[in-house]
């Protein structure tokens, strides 16, 4: 045998035994047989400090599209609302609907009591369900410490 069908005979057989150990399934294939134990719960945190109810349906459908993507059971969805933004989540906000509904599908949202208390506001001026921060600057600051992905529209 030459030495040069020597050196592919022993490439061959080194290309075979590595193809041997690697996985046979895609990425994508062993993540759908991983129990939800093994696979990270994603987290998103969405700020919603703007008086603009384009903003507000922004930050909902941001929300919607995110659990759409990732499975309402793998992700946890948090909206604040301060400041200006505090608005959305009035008893007579004109997308209190959909907060509604976003509550219902899971998401939490929560209202700064600072700011609420600098607008003379009470949780009878509310929606029901909602969650309530000290200060909605602080609740950001410790989820993102916590792992969450922040996101303003």
């Amino acid at each position: 045998m030459t030495t040069v069908k020597m050196m592919y005979t022993a490439v061959a057989v080194t290309l075979s035994s590595v193809l041997a150990i690697l996985p046979t399934t895609s990425v994508a294939e062993q993540q759908k047989t991983m129990s939800h134990a093994e696979m990270a719960k994603k987290k998103v945190i969405i700020q919603v400090s703007d008086a603009d109810p384009k903003k507000w349906a922004l930050a909902l459908n941001n929300a919607a599209n995110v659990q759409e993507d990732l499975g309402k059971e793998n992700v946890d969805v948090e909206i604040v609302a301060y400041g200006p933004g505090l608005g959305m989540l009035k008893l007579e906000s004109e997308v209190g609907g959909r907060v509604k509904g976003a509550l219902g599908d899971g998401v939490k949202v929560v209202a700064c009591e600072n700011t609420m208390r600098k607008q003379k506001l009470t949780q009878e001026d509310m929606l029901p369900n909602l969650g309530y921060a000290k200060a909605g600057v602080v609740e950001l600051m410790s989820k993102q410490a916590e792992g969450y992905a922040y996101i303003r529209p």
